[in-house]
């Protein structure tokens, strides 16, 4: 893992209020260690977010507003990116790991909402179960009944059932012990459930709002995190600061410190940068490189002091780009033409040349690097045209002949990074191949209609891991994640049974080394079978506006904003001599 950063001048002095959401005045509050109350925390999404909801958050974009408004049983702790208590004070687990028992914390409430007789209650374990109940449902618009399914014990049985409303008595191995006591029993031992605790998908609501608001909960949220719904329109998303948020930091501090945040979209990079410069906002997500001098401004503006102290910060991102293939597909049915696509791709090229060195390519398997994985055993797929062309020939394709030309479905605006990646590949594979995709630019709602519809042949896609675990990569390849709703994983309809038996035989075993050994070999399965063309992984680069203080840039690419505060920086004439 990597980490830059570096300090840099900018425009300075931006204005902000200190009036809490719910019309507190947060400038009475005083703050130990240093740290402020109030302000409006800005920045952009490439992407518009239709529902904020758990179960409804199956992308980044909508993720990252999701986190700041409900909260999971065990939550990432951003530093160290280990599963932490959050709703659940603690758990205990059984000797052969297929019952988890969790204590639920007390005193925690929900956000004020019209849907509760009185505003507001106490969460308690019976909201956990009933959440978890509709994450294992088969609801249309559940995006991660993934996660759970078919580990926890009555999950696939309970699915089943829920295809169209949900059965009263729920998933039975989720059991409520009482007010503050959850037990769930898994079908099978799997050693480090508590870390899948920790998804967004599974943040905590209450059964009045989805009661209540019906198909529109997404646009009425209520959960327990440090930030509550305020508005939704189609230009932003506001979030208020929540004045009864359970948590304080180390200093005894009641969190959060912010009183506002405020998302807006971005038409493309550049737009986005300039808000940054024109002190619009605050951050800028997945900035590229190519684009860092535009926005610094010329030396002379700095010299003048026309800029504002930020700090870019860099992390190597636990995700991976890659391209899908349907494999059911009269195009892609033949393994002997997705190994030829691989093998036909210089990844080195795209990288060190298109991207100008951004990125690591993908030179091992699917998984990259998760703490002690060790994906360099991986043996990935080598540059090699000529065997390329041999595999193709051999299907049936001399030089591209006979292959029809295809939509390649890419949710990216023009000129971007990832374009030129995307354009790339298609260059390469129209030289070496003989084949013809036509980049099409797309919005992730585009991109998921025609990959439901059997129109998308080839798209690009990206993961980005929601818990730093093999296993959230390697899901993603298991047939029995393949269903009509699903739109995050196995979209391209991969099946294997030799990958299903070893990839449920690693869940179930609970040695770490012997089940990382196994992943292993699911990651190099993947390879060997050709499921995807793995591109490259990332590097996360954030820009933040210096006055921003408790913000880092994490290899998950999420962002964490219940210990972030705005601390303007001192004018000349406030600084000692």
């Amino acid at each position: 893992m990597r980490k830059l950063i570096l300090p840099i001048l900018l425009l300075s002095g931006l204005f902000y209020t200190s009036c809490s959401g719910d019309g507190t005045d947060t400038s009475s509050i005083v703050a130990k260690g240093g740290k402020k109350y109030g302000g409006t925390f800005r920045f952009m999404s490439a992407e518009k977010i239709a529902s904020v909801f758990p179960i409804h958050s199956g992308d980044l974009y909508s993720s990252r507003i999701v986190t700041q408004i409900f909260e999971p049983l065990m939550r990432i702790d951003p530093t160290t990116l280990d599963a932490v208590p959050c709703i659940a004070e603690s758990f205990t687990v059984n000797v052969d790991a297929t019952v988890y028992t969790f204590t639920i914390r007390k005193g925690v409430k929900f956000h004020e909402n019209d849907c509760f007789a009185n505003g507001t209650r106490e969460l308690k374990a019976e909201d956990v179960k009933f959440s978890l109940d509709l994450a294992c449902s088969g609801l249309s618009d559940n995006e991660v009944s993934y996660l759970l399914v078919e580990k926890i014990k009555g999950g696939s049985a309970f699915n089943e059932k829920s295809k169209k409303s949900l059965p009263k008595e729920g998933v039975s191995g989720i059991k409520v012990i009482n007010d503050h006591k959850l037990e769930i029993t898994l079908e099978e031992p799997f050693s480090g459930f508590e870390s899948i605790m920790t998804h967004v998908g599974l943040g905590i609501s209450p059964k009045e709002a989805y009661d209540k608001y019906g198909s529109k909960v997404g646009q009425h949220p209520v959960g327990t995190g440090p930030f509550q719904f305020e508005s939704m329109t189609d230009a932003k998303i506001v979030l208020k600061r929540n004045p009864n948020y359970w948590d304080k930091d180390e200093f005894g501090n009641q969190l959060p410190f912010l009183d506002k945040i405020e998302l807006t979209y971005a038409e493309n990079k550049r737009s986005e940068l300039m808000a940054f410069r024109k002190q619009n906002i605050d951050l800028v997500l997945e900035l590229p490189v190519e684009e860092i001098d535009h926005i610094l401004g010329t030396l002379k503006e700095a010299q003048e002091g026309k800029n504002v102290l930020h700090k870019v910060e860099s992390e190597q991102s636990m995700s991976m780009m890659y391209v899908a293939m349907a494999c059911e597909s009269d195009e892609f049915k033949d393994e002997r033409v997705r190994k030829a696509f691989n093998l036909a791709v210089d990844r080195v090229k795209i990288v060190d040349n298109t991207l100008q060195g951004e990125g690591w390519p993908a030179l091992n398997g699917f998984v990259p690097s998760i703490g002690t994985y060790p994906s360099e055993k991986v043996k990935g797929f080598v540059y090699n045209p000529e065997a390329a062309k041999t595999l193709m020939s051999s299907a049936g394709y001399p030089n591209g002949k006979g292959f029809p030309t295809l939509d390649f479905y890419v949710n990216t605006v023009e000129g971007s990074g990832m374009h030129k990646t995307c354009v790339a590949i298609a260059d390469q594979l129209k030289e070496n191949l003989g084949v013809n995709l036509k980049v099409k630019l797309c919005t992730i709602e585009e991109r998921r209609a025609a990959i439901a519809s059997g129109k998308a042949k080839i798209w690009r896609e990206g993961w980005i891991a929601d818990y730093p675990n093999p296993e959230n990569f390697l899901t993603l390849f298991y047939a029995g994640n393949i269903n009509d709703n699903s739109t995050m994983v196995n979209t391209f309809k991969f099946k294997s049974p030799e990958f299903d038996e070893l990839f449920k035989k690693a869940l179930r075993e609970t040695n770490d080394e012997a089940r990382t050994a196994l992943w292993v070999k699911c990651d190099q399965m993947i390879i060997d079978k050709a499921a995807v063309m793995p591109i490259l992984t990332d590097d996360h680069i954030v820009m933040v506006n210096a006055r921003i203080k408790g913000f880092e840039a994490n290899p998950l690419e999420s962002i964490f904003l219940r210990d972030v505060y705005i601390k303007e920086p001192k004018k000349e004439t406030e600084k000692e001599d």
